[in-house]
């Protein structure tokens, strides 16, 4: 039997799930190639990890703490009857007053100051002056000193 043959059969091998006529060449190449034999060697060890990996041992306590969990969770308090209504009714009514009152705050804020004319007129005659003092001293003379 050659190696590349053995290689395509050795995990069935392993499984014994070849005729006991394969099974017997297999056996005979083993005993004859080193290599091959280490190989399987190998490849038997490395399924006997997968297969103990597969199934973790079971805790015995798992079950009764999921259930004394689970038991404890049914017996909180039940829930008190402002929740309810905190949640369905004082809420929303606070945020559509709070939407109101950020409305009428931004109208106030966009809507303009109004302005009489006495005290546009009076900043024109009163003030003004004062601001531009070009008026009462030439630019010439100023520069002249």
């Amino acid at each position: 039997m050659k190696c590349s043959t053995l290689h395509k059969n050795i995990i069935f091998f392993l499984e014994k799930e070849l005729p006991a006529e394969e099974m017997e060449q297999m056996q005979k190449h083993f005993e004859v190639c080193p290599e091959c034999k280490a190989f399987a060697e190998d490849l038997k060890k490395t399924l006997g990890i997968i297969k103990d990996e597969k199934s973790p041992a079971v805790n015995p306590f798992f079950y009764t703490r999921l259930k004394a969990r689970m038991e404890s969770q049914l017996e909180k308090e039940p829930i008190s009857f402002w929740r309810p209504v905190m949640v369905k009714v004082i809420q929303p009514a606070f945020f559509s007053i709070l939407l109101i009152a950020g409305i009428y705050g931004g109208y106030k804020i966009a809507t303009p100051v109004q302005t009489t004319m006495v005290s546009t007129v009076y900043a024109d005659n009163e003030i003004i002056p004062y601001l531009n003092e070009m008026q009462s001293e030439p630019l010439e003379d100023f520069l002249m000193e």
